[in-house]
């Protein structure tokens, strides 16, 4: 039997956006990692030749870019290329296939994704998009039940996510602006998508966080489904704990007592923007803990995976 869920999960596409550096990308792998352990076919998606994911959840290879890599039971991953994009979508449009290969060596497809403003995020929402369809541009390749894509960070995301829509105005018609339009369908649908908003819990990836959902509500017509506020330092020191530290502060190591103050410190710091976030959330916000290791590992981001687990059943 399945585990349940939060219904995050129950869409064909994911998108997991934030400021850059508050583990974005390690919670895009959380989150496949859920919803894989809980029975859905994920793929996870990085962009921009990254292929951090694999190495996260212990897998010893990666594939070329558009290589669809099973990792674990129920989760593949995958980097998405604009370019092999663009030539797998115009192979089904271009006919006699002795055309498509004279666009291919001539660079045709590179000039025109370097040449169109957006072209590159066009691609790469357009490919995540296709990647859950039941009808692949490859004929012979499966759809997943649910994409992750972790897309760029705060801006360059929303940008990426308004790229349907701009291209769809400006087309109107004809094959791109048929594929923009169904694209900008399935991210106006909540049904159907969802976007993960992550920060840590200090002033500026907060900031961006709340400056981020307004924007997608202002732009998109549509707020974050999930914000997941990162790397929390949980420390329980009250005050009488703190006057007994400092009275015990000749007894204890000078290094000792500066660790336990500084950690207290940026924990209370930490809890007041914590409080602003949860003020300023258009939806629900989970907390997941700092986890006492210098790097992210497979044991690590398993440990954070069935935190986000928990937490998730606990909103449903």
């Amino acid at each position: 039997m399945k585990n349940e869920q939060h219904d995050i999960f129950h869409c064909e596409l994911m998108v997991v956006t934030g400021k850059g550096g508050v583990g974005k990308t390690t919670i895009a792998a959380a989150l496949g990692q859920a919803a894989s352990q809980a029975g859905r076919e994920t793929l996870i998606c990085e962009v921009s030749g990254q292929r951090r994911v694999p190495s996260l959840l212990g897998h010893p290879t990666a594939g070329a870019p558009g290589t669809e890599e099973q990792v674990a039971p129920n989760l593949w991953t995958t980097t998405i290329d604009p370019e092999l994009a663009l030539v797998e979508w115009a192979g089904r449009l271009i006919r006699p296939r002795a055309l498509l290969d004279l666009a291919v060596r001539s660079n045709s497809f590179a000039g025109f994704i370097n040449a169109a403003p957006g072209g590159r995020e066009l691609l790469t929402i357009t490919k995540a998009a296709e990647l859950s369809r039941d009808e692949r541009w490859d004929q012979d390749a499966a759809g997943y039940e649910l994409v992750i894509l972790d897309a760029p960070a705060s801006g360059h995301g929303l940008a990426m996510l308004r790229t349907p829509t701009t291209f769809a105005e400006i087309a109107r018609v004809g094959p791109i602006a048929n594929q923009a339009r169904e694209v900008e369908a399935l991210l106006a649908d909540s049904e159907r998508s969802q976007i993960v908003l992550v920060s840590t819990l200090e002033e500026t990836p907060v900031n961006e966080t709340i400056e981020l959902q307004d924007a997608l509500t202002s732009q998109l017509g549509r707020g974050a489904d999930l914000i997941v506020a990162n790397d929390f330092i949980s420390d329980d020191l009250g005050q009488p704990e703190i006057d007994q530290l400092s009275a015990a502060g000749s007894e204890l190591s000078g290094a000792a007592t500066t660790a336990i103050l500084t950690r207290h410190h940026r924990s209370q710091l930490q809890q007041g923007q914590l409080t602003r976030l949860r003020g300023a959330a258009d939806c629900p916000l989970v907390v997941l803990p700092a986890i006492a290791s210098h790097a992210i590992g497979p044991d690590e981001l398993e440990q954070l995976t069935a935190l986000l687990a928990t937490e998730l059943r606990l909103l449903s």
